[in-house]
């Protein structure tokens, strides 16, 4: 094996140690091109992190179906039992910068990606079942609240509470957010969720709409606040270092991939919005349906190549799956692969990591690193044998009805789910999480943004809300 130092067009570099000087103490000359390409591959070596999700870690393995589910989608990755699929995943933060702490309280991203003989079919979802908004509009919004104040660019708890107690809808979230699973103790100990409500649809065309539910098995840890902050200030990557090593020892962690299943009228009529992502299904009412499981068992070979240049979106669907008509998704539908292309380019899906398993055959053409092209016919229709569409592949439609408008969410009920979910914490964990929301909140000095946000809480449960006044140190007069 030839391991001589070339450029990058192949030419042997004769110097690595020392740049060309006119004399011994210079200066530098310009025909010495090997340095100015290599200071000016440098400057260009970071591309715009991610707006959101920016720290992350990620691997490789394969999932294994071990139910079929035929009956209710065509989806090939998701027919005949047995059969596996490569995976790719992506955990993240949802805040933070590329160098942020990984284990500051937030939501954790938990991308998956399908190399399916369809197709790549991506769910991004993250390790929370709810989100704290239903509007794609409210979206930048929200993450402007999460990110750095513009005036002082630092991190500030009073934007973010602001942006809560104007939005009940957040409640939900904000109640898992600031509970124990705001901290997990690894990526490898923390669920996943779709999150949204998708469809599926079988080979006879009947529709389902389906939920996603990814069950850690090695059980579900957390840290506490104390531990989470001894983790940061002793490793930054802590759970990035904790994947890694996990994997690279052997210990490779897997999830049971589950579904929950609603027929389609019934979904409509569901007593709580199934299309509102700040809502859940009662697992009571659709039992989650273990499918398969997914097992990681190979860390990327380079970081940059196969998890920075990992491009996913919730716009990557195959044959049997399809978007439902919730409004945060269908708005995802476009960010995702818009932020992509700002952030790789134009033809970010030609990277090997973004590049399906089956063939690509379309009529796109050109863009900032275009590769690999021939000569055949750009255009459609013709007379030249380009590839056809597939009406097999064609979406189902949905029932609409109404005028056009701006319109308010279907079901206006905030509080109820965030109250149950109260209710369902233990006396140790309703303790943890009353002290938290005190740690955060409580440094707010806005009192009317304490006293909106205590509102919610007591709207949600009135324990709930009275723990906080009382934590706040604030009257309930204020509240009611």
């Amino acid at each position: 094996m030839d391991t001589r130092l070339t450029t990058d067009q192949g030419q042997p570099w004769g110097d690595n140690t020392h740049s060309q000087t006119a004399g011994t103490r210079g200066p530098i000359l310009m025909q010495d091109y090997q340095l100015l390409e290599k200071l000016a591959h440098f400057n260009r070596e970071r591309i715009p992190e991610r707006v959101v999700h920016a720290k992350g870690a990620g691997a490789k393995g394969s999932f294994k179906l071990t139910r079929d589910m035929s009956p209710y989608t065509k989806a090939d990755v998701f027919n005949g039992a047995g059969k596996e699929t490569p995976v790719l995943i992506r955990f993240s933060q949802v805040a933070g910068e590329t160098g942020y702490p990984d284990t500051m309280r937030d939501v954790r991203g938990f991308a998956l990606r399908f190399y399916t003989q369809e197709g790549n079919y991506d769910v991004v979802g993250n390790n929370t079942p709810v989100f704290f908004v239903n509007d794609p509009l409210k979206f930048p919004d929200f993450i402007h609240s999460q990110k750095r104040d513009p005036a002082t660019h630092l991190r500030t708890q009073e934007m973010q509470w602001d942006f809560w107690s104007h939005s009940p809808e957040s409640v939900h979230q904000v109640t898992y957010l600031m509970g124990d699973r705001g901290n997990p103790a690894s990526y490898r100990t923390m669920n996943g969720y779709g999150s949204h409500t998708f469809k599926w649809v079988n080979a006879s065309g009947e529709q389902f709409w389906v939920k996603y539910h990814f069950v850690s098995a090695q059980g579900v840890r957390n840290m506490t606040n104390e531990q989470a902050a001894r983790a940061a200030s002793e490793d930054t990557d802590y759970l990035l270092h904790d994947l890694y090593d996990a994997i690279d020892q052997g210990n490779h962690p897997s999830w049971k991939v589950c579904v929950q299943i609603l027929p389609y009228d019934e979904g409509l009529h569901y007593r709580t919005d199934i299309f509102d992502v700040t809502k859940t299904v009662s697992k009571k009412d659709y039992p989650r349906i273990e499918i398969g499981e997914f097992t990681l068992d190979r860390n990327p070979d380079n970081y940059f190549d196969e998890v920075e240049e990992a491009a996913f979106s919730p716009a990557n669907f195959v044959p049997g799956i399809e978007p439902s008509p919730d409004k945060l998704l269908q708005g995802r539908l476009f960010g995702y692969k818009d932020a992509e292309r700002y952030r790789l380019g134009v033809n970010y899906e030609s990277l090997p990591i973004n590049r399906p398993v089956s063939e690509v055959h379309n009529y796109e053409r050109d863009g900032s690193m275009s590769q690999g092209q021939d000569g055949s016919v750009n255009y459609e229709p013709n007379s030249h044998d380009g590839p056809l569409e597939d009406h097999q592949a064609r979406m189902h439609g949905d029932a609409v009805e109404g005028e056009t408008e701006y319109s308010q969410p279907y079901e206006v009920d905030h509080f109820s789910q965030a109250g149950d979910l109260y209710r369902l914490m233990s006396p140790e964990e309703k303790d943890r999480l009353i002290d938290t929301i005190a740690g955060t909140l409580g440094t707010v000095d806005s009192r009317e943004i304490k006293v909106l946000q205590t509102r919610i809480f007591y709207h949600a449960d009135h324990g709930y809300g009275e723990r906080v006044a009382q934590a706040l140190g604030l009257s309930m007069d204020a509240i009611l």
